[in-house]
């Protein structure tokens, strides 16, 4: 194959390309769900390498701020919410690589259309609320940036803004938590 071929063969297939990459994340990270809690217990890398993955799967739900929630009640509570949001924003990334190479197959999709509305009408205010507020919306605002082809270093910066306010809360929540079952116990 001569160079314009393989650029015409990824052009022409990184959509479906893209989309299969993140849907095999999603079933690989949802299946095997049990085996990633065990990470917890590798510290701060374990919070982060569970993060990740649990922000790796696409529509797909992994209860991540139970990680933060835990991680704050064990480990600094800062420390936890930096580390989480940090490897939650790495993991956001499979949505933002299915929007860009599947822009055209998710396109038909209502949800996608309503988050795609938003984000034409507020921009990356809307990628940073969803980001800051627990919801499982954020999966198709990172498809839509992905698809409308927001810039991916803006994208991580704002996704990584909203994940850290989030994450750092929760885990303080965590951490107070403890101390209220401790006056209990």
């Amino acid at each position: 194959m001569n160079k314009v071929t393989i650029k015409n063969f990824f052009k022409k297939y990184s959509s479906v390309l893209g989309l299969s990459f993140a849907i095999a994340i999603s079933v690989i990270v949802f299946t095997l769900r049990d085996k990633f809690v065990g990470l917890q217990s590798y510290g701060y890398l374990g919070l982060f390498l569970l993060s990740i993955l649990g922000n790796a799967t696409i529509i797909l739900p992994v209860p991540i701020i139970l990680t933060a929630f835990l991680g704050g009640a064990v480990f600094n509570p800062l420390i936890v919410g930096v580390v989480v949001s940090l490897g939650a924003t790495i993991g956001e990334l499979t949505g933002y690589l299915a929007g860009a190479g599947g822009g055209e197959i998710i396109e038909k999709d209502k949800k996608v259309q309503k988050v795609k509305k938003w984000m034409e009408k507020y921009g990356l205010w809307t990628l940073f609320a969803l980001a800051v507020i627990p919801n499982p919306l954020f999966d198709l605002a990172g498809i839509v940036a992905g698809a409308t082809k927001i810039s991916v270093h803006k994208y991580l910066i704002v996704v990584w803004l909203g994940k850290l306010i989030k994450f750092v809360a929760i885990s303080y929540i965590g951490a107070g938590s403890i101390n209220v079952i401790d006056k209990f116990v």
